[in-house]
């Protein structure tokens, strides 16, 4: 039964996005991300990541990236091709830019680029709110905590090496978190309307959750949609402003079904000559854009 209502198929389409991949057989979903691929040659593939599909399996995970990638290597090869390595790992809700090694060589040598913070990674976001300055360079450590709750649960979060003194307001240094980790990203803002930003955002480190922290706990401007990283102890839809419900004709209560708004627009692999992967926003975000008025900035 598809509703009549725009408002109501959009929110049907919003709430299949993230079962729709684990409902396929694994072959049907190796063919899926034959037709996402955006560029081969002889050491590596490039896909567009679809929306709501984890790298790696686990538990209540029925298909994953990395369980299909024999199947798409015979696929885009032959009955014979090895099957294809990850080099990279992308949230299960990120979109976009994912490269995949043809060997195990060309694997380990794209990690170390990796590793080393040689590959370029530009991701977009649309966020709630302002952020202040509209570009700058996030630079806090990352820490995982357990949040103690009536539902406890665990969370990347911030573990500043400064604060502020609440008597005279001045700065002191704090003692570092042995186990937190150094994370930096710059942002910048592309547009701005309906209580809502489009960011561009440049992860120079590669901490887990990294842009989602960083975004909602040291900006104060959360990915729309990021329902975890939006409240600290509690886990609750994320709580949006009026004029961006009235824009996305939504009521809060069915906030929870919004996806996350992060993607991976561009990538840049500097293997032998530099390589540029780009590619679009699925369409749900671009919806959401022309909904809220932002506007694509043109490439």
């Amino acid at each position: 039964q598809i509703p009549k209502d725009p408002t109501q198929r959009w929110l049907r389409e919003l709430a299949a996005l993230s079962q729709q991949l684990q409902q396929v057989h694994p072959n049907v979903l190796a063919k899926i991300l034959k037709q996402r691929t955006v560029y081969q040659n002889e050491e590596i593939v490039v896909i567009d990541k679809p929306y709501g599909l984890p790298v790696h399996g686990g538990p209540g995970i029925k298909n994953c990236i990395a369980d299909v990638l024999p199947i798409l290597a015979k696929m885009l090869e032959n009955m014979k091709a090895e099957p294809l390595h990850l080099c990279h790992r992308l949230d299960k809700e990120t979109t976009g830019v994912m490269v995949l090694a043809r060997s195990k060589e060309a694997a380990e040598k794209i990690r170390l680029l990796f590793k080393t913070r040689q590959v370029e990674k530009i991701y977009w976001a649309i966020v709630l709110g302002d952020p202040d300055p509209v570009e700058g360079i996030v630079e806090i450590p990352i820490v995982e905590k357990e949040v103690q709750s009536h539902q406890s649960h665990y969370k990347m979060t911030l573990a500043p090496n400064y604060r502020l003194c609440p008597e005279d307001g001045k700065v002191v240094k704090m003692r570092k978190n042995r186990s937190a980790e150094r994370a930096v990203t710059r942002y910048r803002r592309l547009a701005a309307a309906s209580a809502c930003s489009l960011l561009e955002l440049q992860p120079i480190t590669g901490v887990k959750h990294q842009i989602r922290v960083h975004l909602a706990y040291g900006l104060g401007c959360p990915i729309l949609g990021d329902h975890k990283y939006s409240h600290w102890s509690k886990l609750a839809p994320q709580k949006l402003p009026e004029l961006t419900l009235r824009r996305l004709k939504l009521e809060q209560s069915k906030a929870r079904h919004l996806p996350l708004h992060l993607h991976a627009h561009r990538l840049c692999l500097p293997l032998g000559q530099p390589l540029d992967f780009v590619c679009k926003p699925p369409h749900f975000f671009q919806k959401t854009l022309r909904k809220l008025q932002l506007d694509i900035p043109k490439d």
